[in-house]
């Protein structure tokens, strides 16, 4: 791993950050789904109040995965936590140990931080990152469904008035 860095991204990177979710949404088979824009994670990532924070990872000097990520909290720990929305490696650099790289440091962040945990989401048709993933000790959170509010729903129950 002497030719891995990991650095966090700067605004200059917004364009490596949308290649990078580009890429993920490829692999995951959802680039129909992708409409962000530079001028979106500029704003959101760097903008007044940052949404989230990246992480990229460098070898041989080609940005070649990226982590996103934000804070989230655990009510029973009374702690704060890290909720990891996006790891990425590009296929062709996979198994240099970019993707462990990256954990690592996050992982770093949440203890420096005094998190309690840090979760993520895994898609499951993807055994080789769920592999990965329970090789390093995480666990599957088999009790819990993940539920999402969006689009017309979204809107609808937003533009309601709380009674």
């Amino acid at each position: 791993m002497a030719d891995t860095r990991i650095t966090p991204a700067t605004e200059a990177d917004v364009p490596l950050i949308l290649e990078m979710i580009r890429g993920l949404a490829d692999y995951e088979k959802l680039s129909h789904a992708v409409t962000a824009t530079e001028d979106q994670l500029r704003q959101t990532l760097f903008g007044p109040r940052p949404a989230a924070e990246v992480l990229l990872a460098f070898h041989d000097n080609e940005c070649a995965g990226f982590a996103l990520f934000f804070p989230n909290y655990s009510t029973f720990l009374a702690k704060p936590g890290i909720y990891l929305e996006d790891l990425f490696v590009k296929p062709h650099a996979r198994g240099k140990g970019l993707g462990l790289a990256l954990l690592t440091e996050l992982a770093r962040l949440a203890v420096e931080r005094g998190c309690g945990r840090v979760e993520w989401s895994v898609l499951d048709w993807n055994e080789p990152s769920i592999g990965f993933y329970k090789k390093l000790g995480a666990v599957p959170m088999d009790e819990w469904t993940i539920f999402r509010l969006t689009g017309d729903a979204l809107l609808k129950l937003g533009s309601t008035k709380a009674s």
